[in-house]
């Protein structure tokens, strides 16, 4: 009798135990997935996006949680290394998504491993938010993938007539990466904005080579030779000091102009002087901000001892969206499919985000409508506001 009456007791505690009742009793965790490449090529990258995320998860934790209709709910982060990769990337958002129940994905950062992972993201019906993330294939055809950064179709041609306004050039040179997708596309659409302003074959010398390449020479000579007045170059900033300082060995005397890949802090400390005075187009300039990017820029700063660059800027942007957007939704269910649909709705009606990096209002195809920034290396080695230019 004593056996039975123990097997009746357990399985009335487990019966209470699998109650819907018992399930609504448990405490609903707000989980954000953050998929960055904390090592591989770009691990700066990773680590602003990293940052970032604290310094938010530190001002939701002071609030006493995240205010969801006048409920206050626990968040956490949950960080996972997409190294630099693709297909870690694709990884990463199934695992955050299939099996630690993420409410909405702040990442990845560069194209090469967004447009993959947001294939992930869309097909489980889950927000997806790159910050960085300039290929419009990132978010095309894709309702539940959102980018905090403008396009490049947008971006190169900022590139193109800046550059022919600001020194009258008309012969210009390429160099890229053909094996990733960032490099690649902006390469082209600057190739085309440029010959659309003057003329087929107004890019002299297009060159690419393969991601991890270290030796330029071969593609530089030529580039020397071909008689260009500029250098444009979307490279990271692993491989902007490389080629910045092997173009002047080989002679190289016009500018080297970049776009938002050069925004890393490491892009001027491992290019050193060689790169003082050159411009590349971004999201925001740290030298002289004011307001709230000021007030970050400030508090990153004081927190991991160096200022941060445009990827930690637009994470912290794609973070209070994802915040806004969660908050717009009025109320959380705790069914987790439920709910990512109710943040993709509300974040698709963001009107007028007022960010750090500039003020947002998104398309139907998820990007945002902003302004990109021109910014000089200025002779400090700071990255200095020098033009905008706005759709």
């Amino acid at each position: 009798m004593r056996k039975i009456a123990l097997i009746t007791i357990a399985a009335l505690a487990l019966a209470m135990i699998l109650t819907p009742a018992a399930f609504s009793a448990r405490k609903t965790i707000i989980k954000i997935g953050i998929n960055a490449p904390l090592t591989g090529d770009i691990p700066k990258v990773g680590e602003g996006s990293k940052y970032a995320a604290m310094l938010w998860l530190e001002d939701i934790e002071k609030a006493g949680g995240l205010e969801v209709g006048g409920k206050k709910y626990d968040v956490e982060l949950v960080i996972e290394d997409n190294e630099s990769k693709a297909e870690s990337a694709v990884k990463a958002n199934t695992k955050m998504i299939t099996q630690d129940d993420v409410l909405a994905i702040i990442g990845p950062q560069s194209s090469k491993q967004a447009v993959p992972a947001g294939e992930v993201a869309n097909k489980y019906k889950t927000v997806m938010i790159s910050p960085w993330s300039t290929n419009p294939n990132t978010t095309m055809d894709r309702p539940f993938v959102f980018r905090g950064c403008f396009l490049d179709p947008f971006q190169g041609p900022v590139v193109a007539n800046f550059i022919t306004e600001e020194f009258g050039f008309t012969k210009a040179a390429v160099l890229y990466d053909v094996a990733s997708d960032y490099p690649k596309g902006l390469a082209e659409v600057f190739k085309e904005a440029w010959e659309k302003k003057h003329g087929a074959g107004s890019v002299v010398a297009y060159e690419s080579f393969t991601t991890k390449d270290t030796d330029f020479s071969s593609q530089l000579t030529k580039i020397v030779k071909s008689g260009a007045e500029v250098l444009f170059t979307p490279q990271y900033y692993n491989e902007v000091p490389l080629i910045v300082s092997q173009a002047k060995d080989l002679g190289w005397k016009g500018p080297i102009v970049g776009s938002d890949s050069w925004g890393s802090a490491e892009t001027v400390e491992l290019c050193g002087d060689a790169c003082y005075g050159l411009f590349f187009s971004s999201h925001y300039a740290a030298a002289g901000a004011k307001g709230a990017t000021k007030a970050f820029i400030d508090r990153y700063e004081k927190s991991y001892g160096y200022i941060p660059d445009d990827v930690a800027a637009l994470t912290w942007d794609a973070l209070q969206l994802a915040q806004q957007a969660i908050q717009n939704t009025g109320s959380i269910s705790g069914r987790v499919d439920k709910d990512r649909g109710a943040v993709r709705d509300a974040l698709a009606r963001i009107k007028d985000f007022a960010g750090i990096t500039g003020n947002m209002t998104f398309t139907e195809e998820g990007d945002p409508i902003k302004c990109a920034v021109i910014v000089k290396i200025n002779d400090s080695g700071q990255y200095e506001f020098y033009k905008s230019s706005c759709p």
